[in-house]
């Protein structure tokens, strides 16, 4: 699907609160003109001059050292405070935000789930949670604001001038702060679970669940370029 809408000559920009880490395999094989992770912290790009992927951060350096020193002390005082509370598993791969797993391969309760961000926030972190994840992070930076932030990088113009030329596709209750901004937002289905907890949904649904429902999304997208 991937590979069709660049075929096609679309830009395609996965933005994602998976970590940096996790993201650098994909940055580097995938038919896709940047990533960004950790909820818009931090981007992959091709640098055209080495030919390699490169990383660019919102936040200076000195900022990124402190935050990500603070960061631990949390994660430790989460694990010791709520029990059953674990890292995700994809945590070493993380520079510029933590994240608990509720649902990858361990189950929270709504009410751990609740706990663990009540204490966050006392920390004064900004909160978000994914289909599987709690991330959190120090600043405002979030989906939205990372995805106004890397393409002005890539190409200089002003994404909230041209929503009306983009399509948004999201899963789980971090991608609500792009459903509410996008012209044109989609859901896959099984962004059905989360519906009850959403203030902003999408325009659109699909009827298939996960990379299908994408794959979904590309097929119509693409008949209505044809």
């Amino acid at each position: 699907a991937l590979s069709d809408l660049k075929t096609a000559g679309l830009m395609v920009i996965p933005i994602t609160g998976r970590p940096i880490g996790w993201s650098l395999p994909f940055a580097s094989t995938w038919p896709v003109d940047a990533i960004v992770a950790e909820n818009g912290a931090v981007a992959l790009v091709h640098d055209t001059a080495t030919n390699h992927v490169k990383k660019i951060y919102q936040n200076n350096l000195s900022t990124h050292s402190s935050n990500f020193q603070e960061m631990q002390r949390i994660s430790q005082r989460i694990l010791k405070e709520i029990p059953g509370t674990f890292m995700a598993q994809d945590s070493h791969g993380r520079e510029t935000d933590i994240a608990i797993d509720h649902s990858e391969f361990h189950q929270l309760s709504k009410e751990k789930i609740q706990q663990v961000v009540q204490l966050l926030e006392n920390e004064g972190m900004t909160v978000t949670i994914s289909s599987i994840h709690i991330n959190a992070w120090f600043g405002d930076h979030n989906k939205w604001l990372g995805a106004q932030w890397i393409l002005k990088e890539l190409t200089g113009r002003d994404l909230k001038r041209e929503l009306d030329q983009w399509v948004y596709v999201g899963d789980s209750t971090n991608d609500q702060v792009m459903f509410e901004h996008f012209t044109h937002s989609v859901g896959v289905a099984n962004i059905r679970r989360f519906e009850n907890d959403l203030k902003h949904l999408p325009q659109y649904i699909t009827q298939q669940e996960r990379g299908a429902g994408f794959a979904e999304v590309q097929k119509s997208l693409l008949l209505k370029t044809s």
